[in-house]
């Protein structure tokens, strides 16, 4: 008997639960199949999105690739016209990649500063890789090294000596020959010397680090070294004859 009771229950509380749930469809139904609909599409078209990315990626980096080509070959206006057209239609990447490289063709071409104001603009930009950025800004300052003041050169690259940056090895080495270029020797011997106190400077900058420091410890020495004495004028003959004892009379 009483299982029959809990079996009725069961039933009553089951048709219970469809009809709320029926009430529930015939409120929101509609919004439930929106949804669907809404999360599948969706999805399908982050899918189209990343397919015309990945496409565009691959193109791209085939164009890149046949620039390369082109100026190995001895094709700079072909290969000129195929990095524009990448800086023009290409993902942001490859892109900023394109002008890098444009950039460096100007300079390479005696234009340097053309390629100057190319690096600056794209260290400057915004929404670009920071290490390509900083990289642009370490390439402008290497094409001003020869004309700018130490000042000009400090502000250019002290951010990109932080620890924390990619080209900061790059960056101390550029600055310590910017200071022995205006002559501060310490400030040059202090860049010097923090590259070689670094266990993670790459051995090529160590080294001309190590043989910059050997001249100008060199020319110091030099420097301080004391003045030869002059040798004494040797005595003319009648010099010799005044300063002399008198000749004997022999009259």
């Amino acid at each position: 008997m009483i299982d029959q009771k809990d079996s009725l229950a069961r039933e009553v509380d089951e048709e219970l639960r469809r009809e709320q749930l029926l009430k529930l469809w015939e409120r929101y139904g509609t919004y439930v199949v929106l949804l669907a609909v809404l999360i599948i599409a969706g999805i399908g078209g982050y899918k189209y999105l990343e397919s015309r990315r990945l496409a565009a990626a691959e193109a791209a980096g085939a164009q890149l690739a046949l620039a390369g080509r082109e100026a190995s070959e001895n094709k700079q206006a072909e290969a000129q016209s195929t990095l524009e057209q990448i800086a023009a239609n290409s993902p942001s990447g490859y892109a900023t990649l394109a002008r890098l490289r444009l950039a460096a063709a100007l300079g390479a071409s005696g234009k340097e500063s053309d390629a100057v104001v190319a690096y600056d603009a794209l260290a400057k930009e915004s929404g670009v890789d920071p290490i390509l950025s900083d990289y642009a800004q370490l390439q402008a300052a290497m094409l001003r090294i020869d004309t700018a003041s130490f000042t000009e050169m400090q502000n250019r690259l002290t951010r990109l000596t932080g620890e924390a940056n990619a080209w900061r090895y790059s960056a101390r080495e550029l600055l310590a020959l910017a200071a022995e270029k205006a002559g501060m020797t310490a400030e040059a011997r202090e860049e010097y010397q923090r590259l070689l106190s670094d266990r993670g400077t790459p051995p090529s900058i160590a080294e001309r680090a190590r043989v910059v420091m050997a001249m100008l410890t060199e020319a110091e020495m030099a420097k301080a070294a004391p003045t030869p004495a002059e040798p004494a004028a040797a005595q003319s003959p009648e010099g010799a004859r005044q300063g002399g004892s008198s000749p004997i009379n022999t009259k």
